[in-house]
């Protein structure tokens, strides 16, 4: 079948830098199944362009107006050969200009949410529905979808509350270049080694995060926190680490390339995420594949998960999020007992079964 996907970014034409590894891992999989693939990026690089990544061609809009020219883009390819199927991920620029290319061409479109999409969080300015703009511009993607998906059952139910109805199709890890890990005990008197993957932004919560973490000290647990992710806030939570007291236990690496990251997930006793709102995360699968169990906040997969291969608590609840972190790190068996389960949940929701499942949708609606 002839596949556009339509991304706002994450293809970069290196294959590792500034790519989301889940979507690569997608397009891997759907070439290698016989299918032809086109991906349409709205914002990869600042200027247009075009290359090959992994068996498909990446048209990059580049410059403004860059949903146009990616409408443009999709027009002039189903003119030298009919799409079966359009796949916008996120219902905002990437959703607009694959629903004006389904309603010109008559191609089923697909739209997979990211989780903003569907949402206001006022007091930290996030989510499409804050604005008439956004509003409109969601409604007229979805609207055309012939299907809607989200990465985990607590999404779909969040949807359906607004009367969005969406099928839950988790977006799994590649075992074949992340593989599985068996769970590793972690030895008596051993400082407690906590991850967190994640850019640093407001919908993440890393001020949560930074509670916990006062919680585990003033609690006398002897740990480490490694926090992975780009800086967004300008330096803020380094900041507020500092004012806390907490340069001593807390480490932050900046960006790093995701081929890069799996020894830091090998070395954790647990994941830990503050998020305000979630869909995923895929960095629970990752942990899980290797092992490691998250401790988080009720969103996404967490709260799918919890509580058999995941501990979840309200979001925002930091002095609850070091009580629970707290709690594994005095109970090894319960840690252990956690992170089977989610290497369990983790190995159900893999590469292979995502692109099968996206597949067999786009058979349907195609047919």
């Amino acid at each position: 079948m002839k596949i556009a996907l339509v991304v706002p970014g994450g293809v970069d034409r290196s294959g590792s830098e500034r790519v989301i590894p889940c979507l690569l891992w997608l397009i891997e999989r759907l070439v290698r199944s016989g299918d032809e693939v086109h991906v349409f990026a709205l914002g990869q690089e600042p200027r247009p362009g075009r290359w090959q990544l992994l068996g498909a061609e990446v048209r990059n809009a580049g410059a403004r107006p860059r949903r146009l020219r990616t409408l443009a883009g999709l027009l002039a390819e189903h003119r030298r050969g009919r799409f079966g199927i359009v796949h916008a991920f996120w219902a905002g620029a990437p959703g607009v200009a694959a629903a004006a290319f389904a309603r010109l061409t008559h191609v089923p479109l697909i739209v997979s949410l990211p989780g903003g999409d569907l949402i206001a969080l006022p007091e930290i300015d996030y989510g499409l529905q804050l604005t008439r703009r956004g509003r409109f511009w969601t409604c007229f993607t979805l609207s055309t979808a012939a299907q809607i998906t989200v990465r985990s059952e607590w999404m779909r139910a969040e949807a359906a509350v607004i009367g969005v109805e969406a099928t839950c199709i988790p977006i799994g890890v590649a075992l074949d270049r992340w593989p599985l890990r068996p769970p590793q005990r972690r030895g008596a008197g051993q400082q407690l080694r906590l991850l967190h993957v994640a850019n640093l932004n407001r919908v993440k919560d890393q001020e949560t995060l930074l509670q916990a973490m006062v919680r585990l000290r003033e609690r006398g647990v002897a740990f480490r926190l490694d926090m992975i992710g780009l800086d967004t806030l300008g330096g803020a939570v380094q900041r507020r680490c500092t004012a806390l007291g907490l340069d001593d236990h807390v480490v932050f690496h900046g960006f790093m390339p995701h081929a890069e990251m799996r020894p830091w997930f090998e070395q954790a006793d647990l994941l830990v995420m503050s998020s305000r709102h979630e869909t995923g995360p895929v960095t629970a699968i990752e942990a899980g594949v290797v092992g490691v169990p998250t401790v988080g906040t009720a969103v996404g997969l967490i709260a799918d998960w919890a509580p058999d291969a995941a501990i979840s608590v309200l979001v925002g609840d930091g002095a609850g999020l070091g009580t629970a972190i707290e709690q594994l790190a005095e109970d090894e068996d319960a840690r252990m007992l956690l992170a089977y389960g989610a290497q369990e949940a983790a190995r159900h929701q893999d590469a292979d079964l995502t692109t099968m499942q996206f597949r067999r949708l786009y058979a349907e609606l195609a047919a």
